[in-house]
């Protein structure tokens, strides 16, 4: 499980500190103010797409009809996929693009007149990213299947790249227009970088496919979709609150989401690797990879998140451009950081459920997460400012934890109960303990939150391990010797 994660966690590490190095550019060639806001509201629809589709939105539908397809036809399949997903991409593209002033300003009405304009004309580029982004999650799902995910896994560095170095060679005279079409050609790397993987499995772009293989990719995917929707909706709310929240406010909620990322990147792999192989596995096996991947959830975030909120204003202080340190950005990044271990346990118990393929059932649990946060959205940020934001996530990732664990049963609820609890444990010392330290300055600040990561990534390794070469036992009452609980 570990050796593929790994591996995938090494390319999509390259490509978020390629993302937050444009990020950091960004900032630091127009500031925390109204032009940073304008083009990071241009990018929301396009950055939407493109979060959703790493998280797994289509290879979530077509692993499993690709496993399905007899050799002989999935070649013919992928190209019939492919030339859809195309057509698709075009003219959500052409949508975009022509809906861009009224988009701008649904997404950010707090943003004045000037600025929306620019993020109009921004986004009218940046539509077109749209093809881009869905062929590469086409052509990665044949990949993935064979446990190949390095390349998909380097599609965030080819995005990122070309932004980066522009805004590095640009500064302060970097232009909009012409940042979004550095977007669009990183688009374009990320799809050509796996043209020659497929073809070597025999894909041809004049393959003839069945009528019916589309119908059966949207059958699985509208409950995606509309999960996905639900979280990006989320997003959008987000950005609406922190606009109507003063100048740079976006910016300040656009670099808290980046450096939170960071941790995300194992996840993600994780994620992507557990679902290829519990598409593939029965019942009981898929209990068993599901036991695994909490407990590599817990190993990988609940470090990181203790980390991040111990270490938030010295992050800040290092990473950032100058004055933000003394903005609400470091309270913003600790309230966000629980999100993390919890967020990676209900990713891990949807996959499960997709991966049998049932897309549909988690869909009403997420929706109702996703309807609290919305609730806590409209009300917590007018009373707490930018803090209200993250409570108001996190309390929408509580609840859809909660409901996934008791749709699935399999004794999660009372188990994921006792591990919350003892999650919170180390969360709360550190923000109690080591966040306050601000005053002693960052570096001593930085090396004591290293340091209690690290003994707590020992600590829950040692557990890990422990666990792993435990003989597992059967439950008394199953006479087939099938573990009745994921814990076997």
């Amino acid at each position: 499980m570990f050796g593929p994660a790994a591996l995938l966690t090494l390319a999509t590490l390259a490509g978020l500190l390629a993302g937050f190095a444009r990020e950091w550019l960004l900032v630091a060639a127009w500031g925390a103010g109204g032009r940073s806001d304008a083009f990071l509201v241009a990018m929301f629809l396009p950055e939407a797409l493109r979060t959703l589709l790493a998280g797994g939105l289509l290879s979530a539908a077509l692993l499993p009809l690709w496993q399905a397809q007899t050799p002989e036809r999935r070649c013919a399949w992928l190209a019939g996929q492919l030339r859809h997903w195309l057509a698709a991409g075009l003219g959500l593209a052409a949508l975009l693009s022509l809906a861009a002033p009224w988009l701008t300003r649904a997404l950010a009405p707090g943003i004045g007149a000037a600025h929306a304009e620019s993020a109009a004309a921004a986004l009218r580029w940046l539509a077109w990213l749209a093809p881009g982004l869905l062929a590469q999650a086409v052509l990665a799902a044949p990949l993935q299947a064979q446990g190949r995910f390095l390349l998909a896994g380097l599609g965030s560095l080819l995005f990122n790249l070309p932004a980066a170095l522009y805004l590095y060679w640009a500064g302060p005279a970097a232009a909009a227009a012409t940042l979004a079409q550095c977007f669009l050609a990183g688009s374009g790397l990320m799809a050509a970088a796996l043209l020659p993987g497929n073809w070597r499995l025999g894909w041809r772009p004049w393959l003839r496919a069945g009528r019916g293989d589309v119908r059966q990719v949207w059958r699985r995917l509208w409950p995606l979709l509309a999960s996905g929707a639900a979280s990006q909706g989320l997003g959008l709310l987000e950005r609406l609150a922190a606009s109507l929240l003063g100048e740079g406010t976006i910016t300040l909620l656009n670099l808290a989401r980046k450096l939170i990322n960071l941790p995300l990147i194992a996840l993600m792999s994780l994620n992507q690797v557990l679902l290829s192989k519990m598409s593939g596995a029965q019942d009981a096996d898929r209990l068993r990879l599901l036991d695994r991947g909490l407990a590599a959830c817990g190993l990988l975030t609940l470090p990181a998140a203790a980390g991040l909120i111990g270490a938030a204003p010295a992050l800040v202080t290092l990473l950032l451009p100058a004055g933000l340190a003394a903005s609400e950005l470091p309270l913003l990044l600790a309230l966000y950081a629980p999100g993390i271990v919890f967020g990676a346990w209900n990713a891990l118990l949807a996959r499960y459920c997709y991966a049998g393929g049932d897309t549909r059932g988690p869909l009403a649990v997420e929706l109702a997460g996703s309807a609290l946060s919305a609730a806590l959205l409209l009300t917590l940020p007018r009373w707490l400012g930018l803090p209200g934001l993250a409570l108001a996530a996190l309390a929408g990732v509580w609840l859809t934890g909660a409901l996934l664990a008791v749709r699935l049963g399999q004794g999660l609820p009372s188990r994921l109960a006792r591990q919350g609890a003892a999650a919170c444990a180390p969360l709360i010392v550190a923000g109690l303990v080591l966040f306050p330290l601000r005053g002693s300055g960052p570096w001593p600040q930085l090396a004591l939150a290293a340091l209690a990561g690290v003994v707590l990534l020992l600590g829950l390794g040692w557990r890990f391990r422990s666990e792993s070469i435990a003989p597992a036992v059967a439950h008394p009452d199953n006479a087939n010797g099938i573990p009745s609980d994921p814990r076997a």
